[in-house]
């Protein structure tokens, strides 16, 4: 039973909140300098208000003046504005009945917005890259190039709304870009946008939902983990920054505090870098986990922004660099793979309207960060927007992908592996391993024979078989160890020798 005081101040905080959620204003993520998504989608606006006012909000530009009313219901207002071609700025004001309040933001752009979220390697700031000086003096220079942030949240309940916000709406600066290491705005994310910024030439909205050391299962709804057979659970995940120690996280904190209060914003797209978490984390699961979670987050997005995020919105991610050396057991050879669904390359049957930044020619062993946090994000982010500028805007003549083997067939006394595209490629040992295998098995590592590239050609290499005998010989693979390469030294590259052939396991066959 309640005491007389327990009784006062329950009753004080159901004030609070109700108080709270009457308070007229935008969600979180909307305000002066924000970019709005662009014709042909409609953006979507949203707030907090009194139930069963009316809002009014008012769109005016340089040429046009445009009004959409609402109506408060349970505490929130929303509408959806009339498509509006890039450009700005504009002035956007809500204004509510009953209680004559009204709310102005100043300098709204529109453009394409793009979200970006994963773990460490996309919390790296601008302020950790190899160059800081030179990149972060160019920020100012890209004042259409807006950035937000969500901060760093868990809830084990659905937010409606960010908890709170680390960097909002602003135009790059110097010391927004170069913030708090590993918790500030996202290097990957800001040359990705900047990059896009220069190709496309109107203003980039750029998003930041990301916490180092996360689990795909944290980023993951409980309905896309019941799909890959995974519970709801307490996570331990091997942290990237203290060796041996271990974090714990809880299946979908993330998704529930920093990607669903998103969900209601138009977008047009997504970067991702993670996976790192996952390599000795429910590993084998992550050929499922994450595409569902792709899936996950495009029908979530696409049905809470009245169908204006597209249901396949294009979704790119960066495949794992490197760790250790001479490291066969971290996983990331594993993850790497399992980050294409195991096809190898993207975008492929399973995940559709995707693409993918290859970085295992990027390792970093002086990275004052650790060998897991490469310093070279440039490479990173011009392969994204390589794939986004083909994928997403359907460029052509864009390359974006790296060469591919179509099959490897086994001569007298070496297998030819072919590719889908002209190769700039050198002769050496150590990147192909054959299996040799009498009982046509290859699960073991003690079955793989490391062999030579012996010989190059237009679109083909020939890697020897030394060894093993022809009946035993089953399959090929390439760049298959954590740390195959030094610096943009593998040997198989596009014909320009831009991008890498990325791992891959091939069938050999006898014709």
């Amino acid at each position: 039973m309640l005491t007389t005081v327990a009784f006062s101040l329950l009753l004080s905080a159901l004030a609070s909140v109700l108080s709270a959620a009457e308070v007229f204003r935008f969600s979180s993520y909307y305000g002066n300098h924000m970019v709005l998504q662009k014709a042909p989608a409609k953006a979507v606006l949203w707030g907090f208000g009194q139930t069963g006012a009316k809002v009014v909000v008012t769109l005016s530009g340089p040429y046009k003046v445009s009004a959409h009313s609402t109506t408060v219901i349970n505490g929130i207002w929303r509408t959806t504005l009339k498509p509006e071609e890039a450009g700005g700025p504009y002035k956007l004001t809500a204004s509510q009945s009953i209680t004559n309040s009204s709310i102005t933001l100043t300098d709204v752009l529109f453009g394409d917005i793009w979200l970006c979220s994963g773990q460490s390697n996309m919390a790296f700031t601008l302020g950790q890259v190899i160059n800081a000086t030179e990149e972060l003096a160019l920020a100012s220079k890209f004042p259409d190039v807006r950035i937000f942030q969500a901060a760093l949240e868990q809830s084990d309940e659905e937010l409606i709304d960010l908890a709170r916000v680390e960097v909002p709406w602003s135009q790059p600066t110097a010391e927004l870009l170069g913030g708090k290491k590993f918790s500030h705005f996202s290097a990957v994310c800001w040359l990705f946008g900047r990059h896009l910024y220069k190709t496309l030439k109107y203003p980039i909205g750029l998003v930041h939902s990301s916490w180092g050391g996360t689990p795909v299962e944290a980023w993951s709804s409980p309905r896309a983990l019941h799909k890959c057979g995974l519970k709801n659970s307490y996570l331990l995940v091997q942290s990237n920054f203290l060796e041996g120690a271990s974090v714990q996280w809880n299946s979908s904190v993330l998704w529930n505090a920093m990607i669903h209060p998103l969900l209601n914003m138009t977008i047009t797209g997504a970067i991702w870098y993670q996976g790192e978490a996952n390599a000795n984390y429910n590993r084998d699961k992550y050929n499922c986990s994450f595409p569902i979670m792709i899936d996950d987050w495009r029908m979530a997005f696409h049905e809470a922004s009245d169908n204006q995020t597209p249901l396949d919105f294009p979704f790119g991610f960066v495949q794992l660099s490197t760790y250790r050396k001479n490291d066969t057991q971290d996983g990331f050879r594993e993850i790497r793979w399992h980050q294409t669904a195991d096809y190898g390359y993207a975008p492929n049957k399973r995940m559709k309207n995707t693409f993918m930044a290859v970085a295992i020619d990027v390792p970093d062993d002086r990275s004052p960060w650790g060998s897991i946090h490469p310093e070279d994000k440039q490479d990173v982010a011009y392969r994204l927007v390589l794939g986004a500028r083909a994928v997403a805007y359907g460029e052509k003549n864009v390359s974006f992908q790296g060469p591919f083997p179509t099959h490897a067939v086994l001569k007298r006394d070496f297998i030819c592996i072919v590719f889908n595209q002209r190769i700039n490629a050198t002769t050496g040992e150590g990147f192909f391993e054959i299996c040799c295998s009498e009982d046509k098995t290859c699960e073991s590592d003690d079955k793989w024979l490391p062999v030579d590239i012996v010989k190059h050609g237009f679109k083909y290499v020939h890697v020897s078989t030394p060894k093993c005998p022809a009946a035993d010989i089953t399959a090929v693979r390439y760049l298959w160890t954590d740390w195959p390469c030094k610096f943009k030294a593998c040997p198989i590259y596009s014909s320009d020798g831009l991008l890498p052939a990325p791992p891959f396991i091939l069938a050999v066959t006898n014709q």
